[in-house]
C-alpha cells in the first residue's frame, strides 16, 4: 500500500523545507519517496493561466473565485494519471499543496468557513466529478500569517523567479486562509490531518514524528 501525503499551509509557512526533510527521513528508513507540487505552473496550461491571472495579465479573471478555483482544480485533474503511476511505484508521494489549498484560499476569499457551501462544492468537483484520489494524510504547517508573509517577502528578494502574486501579497487573505485551514484540520476534511504548530522544535524533529505517522498510515 502507498500513501499520498499533502503538505499544506500559507505561502512562506515552510512547506518546501518540511517536504525536503521528510523525504530524507523516509528514505533513511528505506521508503521509496517522490515529490510533486501544485500548482504546476511550468507543466499545465491551467496552472499557467492561473499564474497569469494572479499577476494581472488576464484582465479581471482573478476577480472570479470560481474561475480561479476551476483552473487550479483542472491542473490537478490533468495530473490524476501521473499521481496514480507515482503511487504504484513509490511507498510515499509527498504533495506540496493539494485539494485543501484550493478549499482554504477560495473559501477565505468568499468569507466562508470550512462548513460553508463552497468547500462542499469543491470536494464534489475534485473528488467526485474529477475522480482525484483523496490524500491519505494532510499536514498543516500552522505558521501565523505575519511570519509566513515575512518569509515570502524575503524569498521574493533573493529568488528572481519567486515574485509574489496577488494572493501572496494580501495579508488579510492570508490570515483568513489560515483560519479556514485550521477549521479543515479540526474537521479532518476528506481524510486525517496532522497539525505542526510553528517550528519550535525544528524541522528535523518534526520530520521524524511525521515519518512515524506516515508509516502507520501506509499499512
Amino acid at each position: 500500500m502507498s500513501a499520498l501525503v499533502a503538505i499544506e499551509g500559507l505561502d512562506g509557512a515552510g512547506k518546501r523545507t518540511l517536504t525536503t526533510a521528510l523525504t530524507a527521513e523516509l528514505e533513511r528508513c528505506g521508503a521509496r519517496v517522490t515529490q510533486l507540487a501544485f500548482p504546476r505552473y511550468s507543466e499545465d496550461i491551467h496552472a499557467e493561466l492561473a499564474s497569469d491571472a494572479l499577476h494581472g495579465r488576464l484582465g479581471d479573471l482573478a476577480d472570479s473565485v470560481y474561475a480561479m478555483t476551476l483552473l487550479f482544480a483542472l491542473d490537478r485533474r490533468g495530473a490524476r494519471e501521473a499521481i496514480e503511476k507515482l503511487l504504484a511505484t513509490h511507498d510515499v508521494v509527498l504533495a506540496d499543496r493539494y485539494l485543501a489549498s484550493n478549499a482554504a484560499y477560495s473559501a477565505a476569499r468568499l468569507g466562508q468557513g470550512a462548513d460553508g457551501e463552497f468547500v462542499e462544492w469543491l470536494r464534489a468537483l475534485e473528488l467526485d466529478r474529477f475522480g482525484l484520489r483523496a490524500p491519505d494524510l494532510q499536514v498543516l504547517l500552522d505558521v501565523d500569517a505575519e511570519t509566513a508573509q515575512g518569509r515570502a517577502e524575503h524569498r521574493e528578494s533573493v529568488e528572481s523567479d519567486r515574485a509574489r502574486d496577488s494572493y501572496e501579497s494580501d495579508g488579510g487573505l492570508q490570515r483568513r486562509c489560515l483560519e479556514v485551514y485550521r477549521e479543515l484540520a479540526v474537521r479532518n476534511w476528506v481524510s486525517p490531518w496532522h497539525v505542526v504548530a510553528g517550528t519550535t522544535e525544528g524541522t528535523e524533529a518534526e520530520a521524524k514524528r511525521l515519518g512515524q505517522l506516515i508509516y502507520a498510515t501506509d499499512r
